[in-house]
């Protein structure tokens, strides 16, 4: 089934279901077709839609993020993404780099994960109050020249964990969405390297797509699904969710450690490998369209200003 909601003005939003592509929307009998009431007043999701300039008959966020964990499931994403920044920004690095894979026919070192990413699930928490949906025009950050997009499966719960196992953990799974990760790139390294991990170089944006899915038809088959991202409609990438270190279930269970975890709350599985500019060298300039789609999940387009 498919959830999406409509700004409609002073009377709030609307939220619409679908059981699948073929058939018509229709307003939602129930009050919470994710499976969780929103922990937010109605005002205040309205106030987020008029913050992120949805016009009226438009199309808010399909959920209002209670917070947002974001992991990294993919090690050939980070060696991939780590070559294009060097390739950018520390070039002697990068030929340094390729002369040693070409005589030691193994990945740079510096370019594999830290070792804490084989043994568990790693993630950040970013600012679950800068989402906005499908459609909105992202600008550059003041500080920042290189703005990147990152595409990512995002799941959120329906009903609070703590201690919980794999299973457990996935089946808590309320529903599914498309979610771009925007980068400031130039800003990003500086920050991780002062310990305290990515800060305005995250914080500033993230999307969703204006759909969510709930998980039936997703969770078998969420490893096998390739997308694509293409801007101003050329096709630069197809990325793929093949590869995952870690299970959905495990990661959410990781999170739940001693700590509880609420529904509503967002998770991404980091950039799927070629998900990316940066691993592909592509840099996303002002006055670009951006399109990004995984089939089965959503698909998000912005303007870049």
């Amino acid at each position: 089934m498919e959830i999406r909601r409509i700004n409609t003005g002073r009377v709030g939003l609307r939220t619409e279901i679908r059981e699948d592509e073929s058939k018509p929307w229709r307003v939602a009998d129930d009050a919470a077709p994710l499976g969780y009431p929103s922990p937010f007043t109605a005002a205040h999701e309205a106030d987020c839609a008029a913050r992120a300039k949805v016009p009226e008959g438009g199309l808010a966020l399909p959920f209002q993020p209670l917070s947002f964990r974001d992991f990294m499931f993919y090690e050939q994403h980070n060696i991939d993404a780590a070559r294009g920044f060097t390739r950018r920004y520390r070039p002697n690095l990068s030929r340094f780099g390729r002369v040693v894979e070409k005589v030691t026919r193994r990945t740079f070192k510096p370019y594999l994960p830290k070792p804490l990413w084989y043994k568990e699930p790693i993630y950040y928490m970013s600012n679950a109050v800068t989402f906005v949906p499908s459609g909105t025009p992202i600008a550059f950050p003041s500080y920042s020249q290189s703005l990147d997009y990152e595409l990512e499966i995002g799941f959120v719960l329906n009903q609070p964990l703590r201690d919980a196992d794999p299973n457990q953990a996935e089946d808590a799974i309320g529903a599914f969405v498309l979610l771009c990760d925007f980068s400031a790139r130039d800003v990003q390294i500086p920050e991780m390297r002062s310990g305290f991990g990515p800060q305005k170089s995250k914080h500033f944006v993230s999307s969703l797509s204006e759909t969510a899915v709930t998980p039936e038809n997703v969770l078998p088959v969420w490893r096998d699904l390739t997308g694509s991202v293409r801007i101003n409609g050329r096709l630069v990438a197809g990325p793929s969710a093949a590869g995952a270190r870690y299970s959905l279930g495990e990661a959410i269970a990781h999170a739940s450690k001693s700590e509880d975890l609420k529904a509503g709350e967002l998770f991404g599985t980091g950039t799927l490998t070629g998900g990316s500019g940066m691993e592909r060298g592509i840099w996303l300039r002002p006055g670009d369209h951006l399109e990004l789609e995984l089939p089965g999940v959503g698909r998000i387009q912005h303007d870049i200003r």
